[in-house]
């Protein structure tokens, strides 16, 4: 498949998952939270199936994805973090945004 469709597959996808992350942190009604909890996990599927059809086979000297998967995991995650109130709705939506601008330099930078 062409790279530049794959890329961006891959950021829709991640669109997608922000906004079902906007739409299970908000207080929206319990019909809104079903289709916005079936876009998360349609939109964490895609990013993964995408972002591993990209990366081929993984660079096993590199760890940046690995960590990008940690990411993925604590994202998909916070719907069952922000129903239990484990942690506050705010600090999850920021904590949510730094694991999404982390996982965009990992992406980009590939540091280690």
């Amino acid at each position: 498949m062409d790279y530049i469709l794959l890329k961006t597959l891959h950021i829709a996808g991640v669109i997608a998952l922000f906004t079902s992350l906007g739409v299970l942190l908000a207080e929206s009604s319990p019909t809104c939270k079903k289709r916005a909890t079936i876009l998360h996990g349609i939109s964490l599927l895609l990013i993964a199936g995408v972002g591993f059809t990209m990366l081929g086979k993984p660079p096993m000297a590199q760890h940046w994805w690995e960590a990008k998967i940690v990411i993925w995991l604590y994202l998909g995650a916070v719907p069952v973090l922000a129903q239990r109130t484990a942690i506050p709705r705010p600090l999850l939506l920021v904590l949510s945004l730094l694991a999404g601008a982390t996982a965009a330099y990992l992406g980009m930078a590939r540091p280690f």
